[in-house]
């Protein structure tokens, strides 16, 4: 059985106004965190399995969606979690504005976790240093509007990329843009399509998210 080629971490250590900026130490442990979906929730699962195993010192607070009916509203009530649903379609851009920064701040999280959240959001200035995301790709390159699932993978493809990769990165309020984390690469293979690169892809995405949150909980990120 063939090995999955290795993946390769890279912190990038921030610049000192930005890291004073966007910084926070928690003053408590286990981190509490809520969880914004709009979609299939796999990684939504993949923190909550860290979790209950013991691999990340975490708790999930509760989990918000922009969409109703989508597979990560389903998972998270199976497992358990507390769901809201703050829905796009239903709001003009103001009201899903001001409903979702209610529901974020009613759960009271030390850190908000976008996980497949394709809604922009304007995060409010006390929440600029608690929010992030992972993007699968390695942010600058292949990010902004529209660069989401296998759209992603086939501009690296097209791009003739020799790697790809995930970034998670601090947020604000442009799409796919903030201050950098963690990025972790993952090679191109000859012959890959768009959905091989994204399985490699979330592959590393599994381990990289929980141990960026796992830094930024100790105060190294």
């Amino acid at each position: 059985m063939s090995r999955t080629p290795c993946c390769r971490y890279l912190a990038l250590p921030l610049g000192s106004e930005r890291r004073r900026r966007y910084l926070f130490v928690m003053s408590a442990s286990p981190i509490r965190l809520a969880v914004l979906i709009s979609g299939g929730g796999r990684t939504l699962i993949n923190l909550h399995q860290r979790i209950d195993s013991g691999r990340l010192d975490a708790r999930i607070a509760g989990v918000i969606s922009s969409r109703a009916a989508v597979a990560g509203v389903a998972r998270a009530r199976e497992a358990g979690l507390p769901v809201e649903v703050v829905s796009r379609r239903k709001l003009d851009d103001d009201a899903f504005q001001h409903c979702l920064t209610d529901a974020v701040v009613r759960l009271e999280p030390d850190l908000v976790c976008m996980a497949g959240f394709l809604s922009l959001w304007r995060i409010p200035d006390a929440l600029h240093s608690r929010v992030i995301n992972i993007h699968p790709a390695l942010l600058p390159d292949f990010g902004g509007p529209g660069m989401y699932g296998l759209r992603v993978h086939r501009a690296v493809l097209d791009a003739g990329r020799a790697e790809s990769g995930c970034t998670v990165h601090y947020c604000d309020n442009e799409y796919d843009h903030g201050p950098i984390i963690l990025q972790t690469r993952v090679p191109v293979l000859p012959g890959d399509t768009a959905e091989s690169l994204a399985a490699r892809v979330f592959e590393a995405e599994c381990e990289t998210y929980p141990r960026a949150i796992q830094m930024i909980a100790g105060g190294a990120a």
